[in-house]
């Protein structure tokens, strides 16, 4: 799949037929991220209906799980060498077999609102399938804002060949529940999307990759990609952005698909904080979120 040139497809929002980025390692201790789950200072207003078959942002994450229709539960996954992994997983009201999304989750863990993002994926039609990658840290239950600090630290000392691992044996679990269908796709966020597209750079049977405002591999890697990718940017990530022109460039040449979209105004952060960046972020949520239900729905199934 051909690309436009890069001045039409960076700083516009894009049709689906371009390219995206993540990393395999682990995100440097530099990376405080202390705007990215902050409350915007200046909020643009958003009403009801802005959010409307959207995921919820991190204020109205517990509404949504509290008002879900669907069934969800948590599971223990069994990943071998004694490893397990707590994991949360969704269910579509639908009569017929649904493609699986493994969701991974941001640098705070699996938070309220990585969950309320996984209802919205089964609302959409997909079982979704959360994993606490941090089971094994122990981490203490708690609300959010605590774990959250607790998480970022502990997330910076997971081997990048185990959180690959780890993510094989979800898919696995999720492609053998009984209302599954056999293929899956993978979304991340944040530190999960550098994950996610790792992923695609380690698993030859990922059916889709969804990147939200992760960092690229290493172009040296990028030959093993063979799912499509898709990547979701926000215009003022300079370190994340920074990124994507050399994944784009080696994507291109492999001939893989590789689709970067950046909006413009939009922060680090944008699915989770909808409100921020004087509605930029909303805007930015309103046309991201159509484009990941339509590439998994292409790439792995409806």
């Amino acid at each position: 799949m051909r690309l436009q040139p890069l001045a039409f497809r960076f700083g516009v929002i894009l049709s689906l037929s371009g390219m995206a980025c993540t990393s395999n390692k682990v995100v440097p201790a530099t990376d405080t991220h202390t705007d990215h789950g902050a409350p915007s200072p200046s909020p643009a207003v958003v009403t009801a209906s802005d959010s409307r078959g959207l995921p919820p942002d991190a204020s109205g994450a517990l509404a949504r799980l509290s008002a879900s229709p669907r069934h969800s539960e948590w599971a223990i996954i069994r990943t071998g060498d004694g490893d397990s992994l707590r994991t949360w997983v969704v269910y579509p009201e639908r009569s017929s077999k649904a493609p699986v999304v493994v969701v991974v989750h941001e640098i705070f863990g699996l938070s309220s609102w990585i969950r309320g993002v996984a209802d919205q994926l089964a609302a959409d039609g997909f079982i979704a399938i959360a994993p606490d990658l941090l089971t094994m840290k122990n981490l203490p239950d708690g609300p959010d804002s605590v774990v959250a600090p607790l998480a970022q630290t502990a997330i910076r000392t997971l081997d990048p060949a185990w959180v690959q691992k780890q993510l094989d044996a979800v898919a696995r679990y999720g492609m053998s529940l009984p209302a599954a269908q056999k293929k899956y796709g993978i979304v991340g966020f944040c530190w999960g999307g550098g994950v996610s597209f790792a992923h695609a750079v380690h698993s030859p049977g990922l059916g889709a990759s969804v990147v939200y405002y992760g960092v690229s591999p290493k172009t040296t890697d990028l030959p093993s990609v063979r799912a499509p990718v898709l990547g979701l940017y926000g215009g003022n990530d300079a370190r994340v952005d920074a990124t994507i022109p050399p994944a784009d460039s080696a994507l291109r040449a492999l001939g893989r698909i590789y689709v970067p979209t950046i909006y413009t105004g939009a922060g680090h952060g944008f699915l989770r904080q909808q409100t921020g960046m004087d509605g930029a972020n909303m805007a930015a949520t309103r046309q991201a979120w159509p484009a990941t239900i339509a590439w998994f729905r292409k790439y792995v199934g409806s």
